[in-house]
């Protein structure tokens, strides 16, 4: 391999390396005022710290909550950023066993903010130590076993739990009712907030992108930020190869070619609707039986594909199983047949 390769690939890594860099710290929000939705959520959140800075403690712990994408983790850095203090990230698979979380908080100064992603995945041994830590500031160790075991307790210096979940009904009551600073829902973006945060992102990645584009990517983004970001940097990859701007018309063939539709379906999203209307005449059928159909896993179409399609409405879900609307139809241009038995070929 010559010279000339080895250097580029090295400058290949190096930039990609920079790059990568580049997007994951400076896309997210670093102030307040960068920070596009969720104004409930900071408009308390602005108050709990303003509180905490005032009386010269710690704030007291959040939980936020909701599905993926739309900010939790960022909402924990800007606290951090915020306050001026140090934060430690782990997350729930990787905290394993009791000794692994007692030697995070011991290794904690104070003042500092923890923060654990996806905390419904802790173990509940280690959950279990969790509670006098975010209650008293202590740790409790077992030394020995058996008869001759003893308890011992460690002060631990004053921190904020910040937590984030997917999926807050796995979280116990007794950790639930811990985090005192507040449990936040964040809800999903409208489309006017996503071109926000496209024009912020564009200007940022140095992509010019005009306002019918903004629109365009804003209104397939599942009214998600992280999707929305996605397409962007797909879009402005499109537009590069192609030594193109970003227009409305580059935008959508960019789209096209991702097999993203004008509504933010997925090309097996589309596919279980097809699969459902044109196998099973819209249902109802079960989740075993379209899993089956569509080489899908079970778990896949419940978590993943169900809810958008089902916020979008273009599914239901029955007792006797999932069944394709008026709108599904519709979007995939097929012959509607409702179950009274009229049809009407739908334009």
């Amino acid at each position: 391999m010559s010279e000339k390769t080895n250097k580029n690939k090295q400058n290949f890594k190096k930039n990609s390396k920079n790059e990568e860099v580049f997007l994951d710290q400076t896309l997210r929000p670093s102030q307040w005022n960068e920070y596009v939705g969720q104004n409930y959520i900071k408009e308390n959140l602005k108050i709990l710290l303003k509180a905490a800075f005032e009386r010269n403690h710690p704030p007291e712990h959040i939980l936020f909550y909701g599905p993926p994408g739309l900010g939790k983790t960022t909402l924990a850095h800007l606290i951090a950023h915020e306050t001026g203090r140090q934060m430690k990230v782990t997350s729930g698979p990787a905290i394993e066993r009791v000794g692994d979380l007692a030697s995070i908080l011991t290794n904690l100064s104070p003042g500092d903010i923890l923060f654990i992603d996806e905390i419904h995945r802790l173990n509940k041994a280690v959950e279990e130590i969790l509670y006098p830590a975010m209650e008293s500031s202590v740790l409790d160790i077992i030394i020995g076993k058996g008869p001759s075991a003893r308890t011992i307790q460690l002060d631990l210096p004053p921190f904020t739990l910040i937590a984030a979940t997917t999926r807050i009904a796995l979280l116990s009551s007794p950790l639930r009712s811990r985090f005192s600073g507040g449990v936040f829902r964040l809800e999903f973006y409208t489309d006017e907030e996503i071109e926000k945060i496209i024009t912020r992102s564009s200007e940022l990645l140095g992509a010019k992108i005009d306002k019918e584009a903004r629109s365009e990517i804003a209104k397939r983004s599942r009214f998600t930020p992280r999707t929305a970001n996605y397409l962007l940097k797909r879009c402005r990859d499109f537009a590069q190869v192609n030594k193109k701007d970003l227009t409305q018309d580059v935008v959508c063939s960019a789209l096209n070619l991702l097999g993203v539709d004008e509504l933010g379906l997925t090309q097996s999203d589309r596919k279980i609707l097809e699969i459902l209307i044109d196998k099973f005449t819209g249902g109802p059928v079960g989740l075993n039986t379209l899993s089956a159909a569509t080489s899908e896993e079970e778990a896949t179409i419940e978590e993943v594909v169900e809810p958008y399609l089902l916020q979008l409405g273009l599914i239901e879900r029955t007792p006797r199983g999932r069944i394709a609307t008026k709108k599904a139809y519709e979007h995939l241009d097929f012959d509607y047949i409702d179950k009274e038995g009229d049809q009407g070929k739908l334009l």
